[in-house]
């Protein structure tokens, strides 16, 4: 690993460490180097997105919890539109079964 690597690995450790959320910005500014830079070096980009990860899925129950409510409403809606479909096909068929 070349020197600025292990600096921003460094930085995201530290960031985590603390409880503070990494993010390009804040291990940008700990490193004295550009977003930009962070995003533009494969190598970099991954350290930060790698610790990212991290965080999210560190956050367990909490982060589950959330997603499964999110899902719970996703599926809702879709229910709902296949409820409004099925009566749409319902008025439908009795509609054509009028005309015989």
């Amino acid at each position: 690993m070349n020197e600025l690597a292990g600096r921003v690995e460094a930085a995201c450790d530290a960031l985590s460490g603390e409880g503070a959320r990494v993010t390009f910005a804040a291990v940008a500014e700990r490193v004295e180097l550009s977003k930009a830079t962070l995003y533009r070096r494969a190598e970099l980009r991954a350290i930060v997105e790698e610790h990212r990860a991290r965080d999210r899925d560190a956050h367990g129950l909490a982060g589950i919890v959330v997603e499964l409510d999110h899902l719970r409403q996703g599926l809702e809606a879709v229910a709902a539109k296949v409820r409004r479909h099925e009566e749409e096909i319902r008025k439908l068929k009795r509609r054509t079964a009028a005309t015989r």
